[in-house]
């Protein structure tokens, strides 16, 4: 749109951008009137100022009270002019750009081309790059992105703790109560109460590493080490041709350093997909004996199985009644269009909880959340929920437990 020629900006994203600056300012301007400037600017030659300007004034601008902050953010987004920011006393701390209205003689021609504003063009680069699928990055695109993924901060998912703990709500605290008031000459003087606390529900991660998530493993390892490095009580194995425990390797606090190891350890990079038998692998040697049990299972796969699908939905089955949830994170989960239609993913929709987009920056942070809604939960016998098979996000060495 009104972005210069040279850098090549979509119309949408460009109006998507100036839109958040409205809204730092105070303007609200939703999806509605974001639409109707774009109605507007088709109509309009969009490389002249006035009719830009105009466009957006007259659509998203819902009072008189809007103008003002509407020409501060126009002359702040297209001109390069630099507001000063300052909280103001409005209901919500809601941020107001504070600059110097744009005087008439500074209005810009018809047929001027808008400059751009550097930091307001970084984040909405940044923005696209959130979005922008791991298989079509370059190369200066990936290490960005890389930097991007190390940033996020997964909360994960809790369970309530065996042990009670003193706190100011809950169920009577009969011994606490009685020391108390042999304390204090048999008077009693408050009812002490305690209540079960929250514990981190251990995390255990399956990434494939075969040849067709090749653009999508390094990926999804660097959002395991993030995982590993932010929570206690995380596993963490490769799946390929053969199963491979990484989780010493994840230790290391330099993502780079992680992946290097990672890559020394795993000798099936980019192989086969043999899912089924290597889900069986991980159930006899490691689920079994205690990782699984009410754990939260992540698999990271595209569903590609080159054995018998019908094991693979045996052994998820069997992965199900130990996990608390299984979540199955696929690349391509997030593309339009996309339908399970995989004789892995067939086999393995009944006994998944969610099945999750994984193919960007942004669909990695709708799975960090959607982790961290996974805690206790009835609504299934055993205290283990059951989705159905859901799909969500389309519109992100200790030892174990025996």
């Amino acid at each position: 749109m009104v972005k210069i020629a040279e850098e090549n900006h979509d119309l949408i994203e460009t109006v998507v951008g100036f839109a958040r600056t409205l809204r730092t300012a105070g303007v609200l301007a939703g999806t509605d009137r974001l639409q109707a400037m774009l109605v507007a600017l088709r109509e309009l030659n969009v490389l002249d100022g006035r009719d830009a300007y105009w466009a957006g004034r007259l659509t998203l601008c819902a009072s008189p009270d809007d103008v003002a902050r509407y020409d501060v953010a126009f002359a702040a987004y297209f001109r390069d002019e630099r507001p000063r920011i300052a909280a103001v006393g409005q209901p919500g701390g809601v941020l107001k750009l504070i600059g110097v209205q744009p005087a008439a003689d500074q209005s810009l021609q018809p047929g001027e081309a808008l400059q751009t504003n550097p930091m307001a063009s970084r984040a909405s680069e940044q923005e696209l790059l959130r979005q922008k699928d791991f298989a079509t990055l370059t190369t200066a695109e990936r290490n960005e992105v890389r930097r991007m993924l190390a940033r996020l901060d997964p909360v994960g998912p809790t369970r309530r703790s065996v042990r009670l703990r003193p706190a100011a709500r809950g169920v009577l605290d009969a011994r606490r109560t009685v020391r108390a008031m042999l304390r204090h000459g048999g008077e009693c003087d408050e009812l002490l109460t305690r209540r079960h606390s929250r514990r981190p529900r251990r995390i255990v991660m399956l990434i494939d590493v075969s040849g067709s998530m090749e653009p999508y493993a390094d990926a999804h390892l660097r959002f395991a080490h993030v995982v590993c490095r932010r929570r206690p009580a995380v596993e963490i194995f490769t799946i390929g041709t053969r199963l491979t425990r990484v989780t010493r390797a994840m230790q290391a606090r330099d993502p780079d350093i992680a992946m290097r190891e990672v890559a020394a350890a795993v000798p099936d990079w980019s192989g086969g997909t043999r899912l089924g038998e290597l889900v069986k692998a991980f159930l006899d040697r490691w689920g079994q004996r205690g990782a699984a049990r009410g754990a939260v299972v992540v698999v990271a796969s595209d569903g590609w199985e080159r054995g018998d699908a019908s094991l693979l939905g045996a052994q998820m089955e069997r992965l199900r009644r130990l996990a608390h949830t299984v979540v199955w994170v696929s690349p391509h989960a997030g593309h339009d269009g996309f339908a399970p239609t995989t004789a892995g993913l067939v086999a393995v929709l009944p006994h998944v909880d969610a099945l999750v987009a994984g193919h960007s920056v942004a669909a990695f942070a709708e799975v960090a959340r959607h982790l961290e809604q996974q805690g206790v939960s009835a609504a299934r016998p055993g205290g283990r929920r059951r989705a159905g098979g859901m799909i969500v996000g389309l519109a992100e060495e200790d030892k174990v437990h025996a």
